[in-house]
């Protein structure tokens, strides 16, 4: 996906200087690196401001929820309802539950230590890798080839070359998709009013990235949001992530990913719904990558069965 920028580094000559591979790649990492820090270095300032509006929001909001519990329990329907019963088991399982999770987190030290030592290893490592997949990425096809036959040598590379451009496609269109699913949802909800329009927006990027759920997935906060915070924001609310994913499914999706793919939704359901249920988020999120790559060595291997076996259409005649 970065080789074009890669190709582009190393057309730059400044005298007799010229950029060879390996300072290219360097420069490429370090630019990611910047775009990556400057990108969050943005988002922080608003983010804390947004989350310090909720914090200091956080008594009118719990007032306005026992109002809406109070308006409900007055209605005609509820009256004869004891919901002062139903009230005291949900506070004493919202207890239990409680105490709980703050056992876990006191028994967990240890795992969320590793975690965060997972999340440094990877965030130190992953430039590293990334370096040398673009300073000698284009040795490892060659190395592959030396050991087989001419014949068998291109078919390895033009195979290698197909499922590279599905996975760059396939990457780069996401990395769009949620990107402008992101920063509409944003300006969508700091247009209507939304309480953490910037937060919810970025929530409703990321979850983009699970295809057909990951909108459900991306609005469900800021229902909540609007439920607790401001209810009159609702309604707006659905009309901006209808109209943000309206848009994505006909212009930006079908367009970017859609043709590069070719993959039926009936099939992108089902492999969501099998991918869900034996791997979770982390399935359905790499379930569609995986299918598609999958896809392109199967057609490739059935164009070459098609060459080496042509249909004699004379015998059936």
């Amino acid at each position: 996906m970065l080789n074009p920028v890669l190709k582009l580094f190393m057309k730059i000559k400044i005298g007799r200087f010229h950029m060879n591979r390996g300072i290219a790649s360097l420069l490429i990492v370090l630019l990611l690196i910047v775009i990556v820090v400057g990108g969050i270095a943005m988002l922080i300032p608003p983010v804390v401001k947004e989350i310090s509006t909720l914090v200091r929001n956080m008594p009118q909001t719990v007032t306005g929820i026992q109002h809406l519990i109070n308006d409900t329990i007055e209605h005609s329907f509820l009256r004869n309802v004891d919901l002062n019963a139903y009230y005291r088991q949900f506070d004493h399982q919202l207890a239990g539950y409680a105490q709980k999770v703050l056992q876990g987190l006191s028994t967990r030290v240890g795992d969320i230590i590793g975690m965060l030592t997972n999340v440094t290893v990877v965030t130190i490592t992953v430039p590293v890798m990334l370096f040398y997949m673009l300073k000698d990425g284009s040795k490892l096809i060659p190395s592959i080839q030396k050991w087989l036959s001419p014949h068998h040598a291109k078919e390895v590379n033009d195979l290698l070359g197909k499922m590279n451009s599905t996975l760059s496609s396939y990457i780069s269109g996401q990395m769009i998709e949620c990107l402008f699913v992101g920063v509409f949802t944003s300006i969508g909800y700091v247009i209507i009013g939304q309480p953490l329009a910037i937060v919810l927006g970025i929530v409703a990027g990321l979850t983009n990235i699970i295809p057909y759920i990951g909108p459900y997935i991306g609005i469900a906060p800021a229902l909540f949001v609007a439920l607790t915070m401001a209810p009159n924001k609702i309604i707006w609310v659905i009309v901006v992530v209808i109209i943000v994913q309206q848009v994505d499914g006909n212009i930006v999706y079908p367009n970017i990913i859609g043709k590069t793919l070719q993959i039926h939704p009936l099939t992108i359901i089902m492999l969501l719904l099998a991918a869900g249920h034996i791997a979770g988020i982390g399935g359905m999120i790499l379930c569609i990558p995986f299918y598609a790559v999958i896809k392109t060595v199967c057609e490739y291997f059935f164009d070459i069965y098609r060459i080496e076996h042509p249909v004699d259409k004379t015998k059936n005649e």
